[in-house]
């Protein structure tokens, strides 16, 4: 109200806003505009409430990522990194259980007699599958402490070092796979 008396406008507000014939008449136009419409309603049980909620989750997109991203070197990188850390830990813990429970078939006198009777594109395949997530989480993790200790840290300087990683890996892979 402070405004308004500055302005001298408060008696005409309050003329306006209060006066019963105006009010009669906004009743009246609020009451016309609006139509009644019978609209049936249910209730729900909370678990019919979740299943509706979830069956709209199912219609959202997803993350837009994949869709409007174009896929760049630090991203698939770091991806691959942590699914190679992980199959390497699923295979380290494997073999570890496995020769815990039964350490006379998993010495590694029986495993290179196993190996031994394989044909050789099996053996070069298992080695391939083996060497390849070994050689990229060892060179990117060596990677990872160069940005650890500030170095390549611009863009040019991580895709330089992606591309090393890269490299290095293929290399690596060949080597190990022909020995």
């Amino acid at each position: 109200m402070l405004s308004t008396r500055a302005l001298g406008l408060a008696p005409t507000l309050k003329q306006a806003a209060f006066s019963p014939a105006r009010n009669h008449v906004l009743r009246n136009v609020i009451r016309s505009s609006i139509t009644k419409r019978s609209i049936q309603t249910q209730s729900l049980k909370p678990e019919d409430g979740t299943t509706i909620l979830n069956k709209q989750r199912l219609q959202r997109p997803s993350s837009p990522h994949f869709t409007i991203y174009e896929p760049q070197l630090t991203w698939v990188g770091s991806i691959f990194n942590r699914i190679t850390g992980v199959g390497l830990s699923f295979l380290l813990y494997g073999f570890s259980l496995a020769y815990l429970v039964a350490p006379g078939t998993f010495d590694s006198t029986h495993v290179i007699e196993f190996v031994g009777g394989l044909p050789d594109a099996v053996k070069y395949a298992g080695k391939f599958i083996l060497a390849l997530p070994f050689t990229f989480h060892s060179f990117n993790g060596i990677r990872h402490l160069l940005w650890d200790s500030g170095k390549f840290l611009t863009v040019k300087g991580a895709y330089s070092s992606g591309y090393a990683v890269l490299g290095a890996t293929a290399i690596s892979t060949i080597v190990l796979m022909f020995q």
